[in-house]
């Protein structure tokens, strides 16, 4: 009996603190690396050295058994780079040139993404609290029905 007494009392010892309302979340912060400019010259570099270790990529191996023979030790060799030379000799000028015109691009799209974000958290924070009052109003599956 004396445990029950004591239980009650805690149980209604906790009961304000259930009934109080959740926190909104923190607001989310924007990264500062979405607005450095350097961060953009960064991604360009990276993407450059990306690009590079693709185009080494040797390729030959795979070709020759698309074709349904063995690759001769030349073919082996032989990489996306290679390939993309055969068919355009100023391949690597062409290749540091767009990516070199994509570092621009980049950064336009981080800002425009900084500028849309603010927006963006908005719009899914309401949404969230108009998920939660809906789930409010949601009946329990455990609620006994008559």
């Amino acid at each position: 009996m004396r445990i029950f007494l004591l239980g009650s009392v805690l149980l209604m010892a906790a009961a304000p603190v259930a009934a109080q309302p959740v926190p909104p979340p923190e607001a989310m912060r924007i990264p500062p690396e979405l607005t450095d400019p350097a961060m953009a010259e960064k991604l360009g570099d990276m993407m450059g050295a990306l690009g590079d270790a693709f185009l080494d990529m040797p390729i030959g191996g795979i070709k020759a058994a698309a074709e349904g023979r063995t690759a001769s030790p030349q073919e082996k060799a032989m990489t996306v780079r290679d390939m993309g030379r055969r068919d355009d000799p100023n391949f690597d000028a062409n290749y540091r040139r767009q990516i070199a015109q994509a570092k621009p691009m980049i950064a336009n799209s981080m800002r425009a993404m900084s500028e849309a974000l603010p927006a963006m958290i908005s719009t899914m924070t309401q949404a969230a609290a108009q998920m939660e009052r809906v789930m409010q109003n949601m009946p329990r599956p455990d609620y006994p029905r008559r």
